[in-house]
């Protein structure tokens, strides 16, 4: 092989190894994986430093509130540090959203976290005729206020807020408060197993409204029975089932996650309304984790 040919033939072999393998993917998985604490509710209110430093034992590495147990910010946040433990999210009622902001701002500014979420309309309202647009109205100037403050805010889902409302000329809710907010103001912690309890496809809304999910709650749902106990969170009839351990039920989570960046997802929130022991957020726990998509 003369000079010239060698040299023709490193350049072949270095255009061809820089350029792309297409359908070449490299898996993903979730760096740090997050538990919300109702999870474990009843076990915060017999001993909430034990609780949360199980929960980090277990190997999730973020939480998201929804209540402090009598503890005081400052208390939380100490748990929190002493266990390498951060909380980049907090659920806060309607009713404080609308009177008491500046209290859940302060303690979100203790505590570390930057998203204040409201999870939750009350039954006895949401089919008045103005709900959902003082909602929307609600939680544009929220989501102002806490911008500015260096918060984002945002919205948590269950199923009812998929189906159509007369009130509404037949919108769902979901939809009209996606189209009547700011999306700089008002991002949505998508609860990844209720939409589906509604029939709705998460990338559908992940392809109509990219970046606008930063947060999820990941819980799967099995079939059988129990549907009964969520009626409240439902809303309407839908098939029975029952809540259960990510990885234990039907909902594809490789399908959903592959979506992640155009979601805009940056926090997996691990939740399960009826977790009998530290046994159910460890299994699903040791699902997430393993999981690549």
């Amino acid at each position: 092989m003369n000079r010239r040919t060698f040299i023709q033939n490193s350049i072949a072999v270095t255009t061809a190894s820089s350029l792309p393998v297409w359908g070449a993917q490299t898996p993903h998985h979730i760096d740090r994986v997050g538990l919300q604490l109702y999870t474990v509710r009843d076990q915060m209110k017999q001993d909430f430093d034990g609780t949360i430093a199980q929960v980090a034992q277990i190997g999730y590495r973020e939480v998201e509130f929804a209540g402090y147990f009598g503890k005081t910010p400052k208390e939380a946040r100490a748990v929190l540090d002493k266990n390498g433990l951060t909380s980049p999210s907090t659920h806060v009622p309607y009713a404080d959203i609308e009177n008491k902001l500046p209290e859940a701002l302060e303690t979100a500014h203790i505590v570390g976290q930057k998203y204040i979420v409201c999870p939750w309309i009350d039954v006895d309202v949401r089919h008045k005729p103005d709900t959902w647009k003082r909602a929307a109205d609600l939680f544009n100037r929220a989501g102002e206020t806490t911008r500015k403050a260096g918060v984002q805010f945002g919205y948590h889902n269950h199923a009812f807020e998929f189906q159509p409302y007369d009130t509404l000329a037949g919108e769902t809710p979901y939809d009209f408060l996606l189209t009547k907010t700011d999306p700089k103001l008002v991002k949505m912690e998508l609860d990844l197993c209720w939409i589906t309890v509604a029939g709705k496809d998460p990338i559908a809304y992940f392809d109509r409204y990219p970046g606008r999910f930063p947060l999820v709650h990941v819980k799967d749902w099995a079939a059988g029975t129990g549907t009964s106990l969520y009626a409240d969170a439902v809303g309407a009839p839908v098939k029975d089932g029952h809540i259960a351990n990510v990885g234990s039920g039907t909902i594809d989570w490789k399908r959903i996650f592959a979506h992640a960046n155009k979601a805009g997802i940056k926090h997996y929130f691990v939740e399960n309304d009826e977790a009998k022991s530290m046994d159910d957020p460890r299994a699903s726990f040791e699902y997430l984790s393993k999981l690549q998509f």
